[in-house]
């Protein structure tokens, strides 16, 4: 269980990595699709670094019933 933590960890600190270095954190995410983009990247972790450039164009975001 520790190892499993230890390579979940570090997968997660490898994708922030990469969405730093993509320019993701600079500015505010306007957007669901900003946000988005940026969680899927930080998911995404070393795969990030082997050609996937996962990416969310559109979202919605539910709205509250009246």
């Amino acid at each position: 269980m520790r190892i499993a933590t230890v390579v979940v960890l570090v997968w997660l600190i490898i994708g922030a990595i990469a969405a730093g270095q993509r320019g993701y954190y600079k500015g505010e995410a306007e957007s669901c699709a900003g946000v988005g983009t940026i969680v899927v990247t930080v998911l995404a972790g070393p795969l990030n670094y082997v050609g996937v450039n996962p990416k969310v164009t559109d979202c919605e975001l539910p709205q509250p019933s009246p």
